[in-house]
């Protein structure tokens, strides 16, 4: 039962509540394994480099970036002219950094976008031309060369500020080094959960089993599943992966609420009970009673929301919401309600 003393309707604060399947209940649809586990060790890369942007609109590097000055010194000494960098005040050049990423089994003479971003006191790199640029990795390889027109995007709308001292070239890099990934002749797989999960971990054991036939899947821990590779996959490993990716497995996940106190936004899901408790915040009371029907008590003025044992945390946002509750409020009763054990679920608040 929900009882409203007088309250102004129109002064009312809206709450948002999204019931979503972002947050997976028992009941939530199956989901492909692809879309739940990785292999490991099978993942992209990040490369990295330092170049130079040219043909800007005198909207590059000012004189206090010395190091563009140096830096294109240096390159036109490697192209056969001698100039001093203390003569070069240059407005149409800047320092940029070169970052991107190198995908799994990408291969050589493939191309990879990339991103640039202002090193300097450089305004806009709007216009510009890269300079062939090595990108390298860790290890210190060079992996790719970069090179190509910049493009800061031109259909943001008039009243938004483009941010143009960031930019992309798209496929501006050629890779010229492989990362190595062998996967063939594999005696054993491991998969690695992009969420781990004991519950959904067993699920996916118990699904790659059955499909196999025989005890091919172990569990390491909550996060790391062992598969061995049957003897009739062994020359043909990329099969094998593509049979077990489609398997259905429906995942399980602890329960969440996630609260944005700025602007009253609930995110959780939709089975979240909430044990008996009598709660008072202000002029708001809560109570959950496991009667069908409690009386209202306080002063006037007071807002009294009663539920019956058993409402979801949906039920107590929605009545919550009826009576004005701000997001301040709900972060307060929220907060309680966990520290008092009554929501038995994590909670976060952004």
């Amino acid at each position: 039962m929900l009882s409203i003393n007088s309250f102004n309707k129109t002064s009312r604060f809206f709450i948002t509540l999204l019931l979503t399947s972002l947050w997976l209940t028992a009941t939530a649809s199956a989901a492909r394994l692809k879309d739940l586990a990785s292999i490991q060790g099978v993942r992209s890369n990040q490369i990295i480099g330092y170049g130079l942007v040219v043909g800007l609109d005198g909207t590059g590097d000012g004189s206090k970036a010395s190091f563009t000055s140096q830096t294109l010194a240096n390159l036109m000494k490697n192209m056969g002219v001698q100039i001093n960098s203390k003569d070069l005040k240059v407005k149409n050049v800047a320092s940029v950094m070169i970052t991107a990423q190198l995908p799994a089994f990408v291969k050589t003479g493939q191309d990879i976008d990339i991103t640039l971003s202002s090193m300097g006191d450089s305004t806009s790199l709007k216009g510009g031309t890269l300079i062939a640029t090595p990108l390298k990795g860790l290890d210190g390889n060079i992996y790719a060369m970069a090179q190509g027109q910049v493009s800061v995007g031109n259909n943001a709308p008039q009243n938004n500020k483009q941010h143009l001292t960031v930019a992309r070239i798209p496929n501006g890099a050629t890779v010229e080094r492989e990362v190595p990934v062998n996967l063939v002749n594999k005696k054993s797989i491991a998969l690695s959960l992009n969420k781990p999960d004991f519950t959904t971990i067993s699920r996916m054991t118990t699904a790659i089993n059955s499909f196999l036939g025989d005890n091919f899947a172990k569990a390491q821990d909550s996060a790391t599943l062992n598969v061995k590779v049957p003897e009739i996959y062994r020359n043909n490993t990329v099969s094998f992966l593509a049979s077990l990716e489609t398997l259905e497995v429906t995942p399980d996940a602890t329960a969440k609420v996630i609260l944005n106190e700025r602007n009253g936004t609930v995110v959780m899901g939709e089975n979240i009970t909430i044990n008996s408790l009598a709660l008072s915040h202000g002029s708001l009371s809560l109570q959950i009673t496991p009667e069908s029907q409690a009386s209202i008590g306080g002063n006037l003025g007071d807002r009294l929301v009663t539920l019956k044992q058993g409402a979801t945390l949906g039920d107590v946002v929605k009545a919550l919401n009826a009576i004005g509750a701000t997001p301040q409020d709900l972060s307060a009763i929220f907060q309680s309600m966990k520290a008092s054990g009554a929501l038995q679920a994590e909670l976060e608040i952004i």
